[in-house]
């Protein structure tokens, strides 16, 4: 006979930490490596115009709104991502405690 091993049952509550830290971590990586680019443009077009460039550009213009559609696209795919875990989690839960 094997021995029942403890699982614990699933949190409700863990569902928007999990998804609001996921949330925030891609959101800060999508940032990074859209001003990273963004900059890279603008100091691309400057040199070509034989300018100044402006970094404002890159922050304003490229990084704010690429972070927040990938960030508000994360949120919820992570949402429904994280709903469908914990509802599967809490059946396979019941079938576990049944058997």
């Amino acid at each position: 006979m094997m021995p029942a091993l403890s699982s614990r049952p699933p949190r409700w509550y863990m569902i928007p930490v999990r998804v609001l830290l996921f949330t925030f971590i891609v959101t800060l990586l999508s940032f990074a490596v859209s001003l990273l680019l963004g900059m890279g443009g603008v100091v691309l077009a400057a040199r070509l115009r034989e300018m100044h460039p402006n970094m404002a550009l890159a922050y304003r213009y490229v990084a704010v709104p690429t972070a927040a559609a990938i960030g508000a696209i994360v949120f919820v795919s992570a949402s429904v991502m994280e709903i469908r875990h914990y509802r599967q989690a809490k059946t396979l839960d019941a079938i576990e405690r049944v058997s």
